[in-house]
């Protein structure tokens, strides 16, 4: 089964006006008169700053901070591995709320990994999964974020991790409603690395405020670009991920524009995060990335990248 996003966006309207579903908040249109110079607004994900916060040379409060000031960047997205102790510890949320409104940055999301597999086919596992990410939909809303990137997982067949992971999303979702937070799914290995099987799970799950979060690597052998078009129809937010460049700026592990190009005709007019994962400078890799989306982004049309060696 399939659905296109008209569809999709349809169905919540009409569940929207019985009151009965919440709002994409990570997800606008904006009309063309509206739109500013890019069709969309750039974040970055914490994920790209990993060396430097595991090292200890980047604290995790500075990372908004430094998100403005090195990156000229509005908007952040978390990753819970690096306060993996901390969801529930006020003074500390409070502190990291304070330094990103002090510096007029906008918190999206927290990317939450090792809470148990969603997908479990053990029922017990499962609850206790769905449970365990309770603290971080709190986190997310104490934070004034519109998310918490989940991630899709089990063990077991594609049938079983599939009916599984529709059960595991959907109670979690109904969590999060109470917040007005989105539950939303990452291509993030196993069979979530399948766009037909992740965009299959969602439609499944049905709800208004569970989507994707589609991430321009993570595929494997899949098709990246298939990917990424199968799981737009449900995107809350989209992850541009970058490892390295050549001499003209471009990306050389995927083609940019024509992500953005499947991205915008979509119709999605939120923010593309950043999320650097290459060696090297870190600094060097997001504004690079910064540089690449950015320009691609001025561009009408969005022209096809000079390097065609990734088509």
């Amino acid at each position: 089964m399939t659905i296109n996003r008209r569809q999709f966006l349809a169905n919540s309207a009409r569940l929207a006006a019985l009151g009965l579903a919440a709002p994409l908040i990570g997800f606008s249109r904006l009309s063309h008169s509206a739109a500013s110079e890019r069709f969309f607004k750039i974040s970055l994900a914490q994920w790209s700053l990993h060396r430097q916060l595991r090292s200890g040379a980047l604290k995790v409060l500075d990372f908004p901070v430094k998100t403005r000031k090195v990156f000229g960047i509005e908007a952040v997205e978390y990753v819970n591995q690096f306060f993996k102790d901390q969801a529930k510890d006020l003074k500390f949320l409070a502190a990291m709320k304070a330094r990103a409104e002090d510096h007029n940055v906008r918190s999206l999301l927290i990317m939450v990994d090792g809470e148990g597999d969603l997908g479990d086919p053990d029922k017990g596992k499962r609850k206790q999964a769905i449970e365990n990410h309770y603290k971080w939909v709190e986190a997310a809303k104490y934070l004034n974020c519109h998310s918490v990137r989940v991630n899709a997982a089990g063990q077991g067949s594609r049938e079983e991790v599939g009916k599984a992971a529709v059960e595991g999303l959907r109670a979690l979702s109904e969590f999060a409603q109470d917040f007005n937070i989105n539950v939303i799914v990452e291509n993030h290995g196993g069979y979530s690395s399948n766009g037909e099987w992740l965009s299959q799970v969602l439609q499944r799950v049905d709800m208004s405020n569970c989507g994707s979060l589609p991430d321009f690597g993570n595929f494997g052998d899949y098709d990246r670009y298939l990917g990424v078009q199968q799981l737009m129809p449900f995107a809350q937010g989209v992850s541009a991920k970058s490892f390295e460049f050549d001499s003209a700026g471009i990306e050389i592990n995927t083609d940019f524009a024509r992500m953005l190009r499947i991205i915008r005709d979509a119709g999605y007019r939120g923010y593309i995060g950043i999320e650097f994962e290459g060696p090297g400078d870190e600094d060097h890799g997001i504004l690079a990335t910064k540089q690449l989306l950015e320009q691609l982004g001025r561009k009408v049309e969005l022209p096809a990248q000079l390097n065609e060696k990734n088509r």
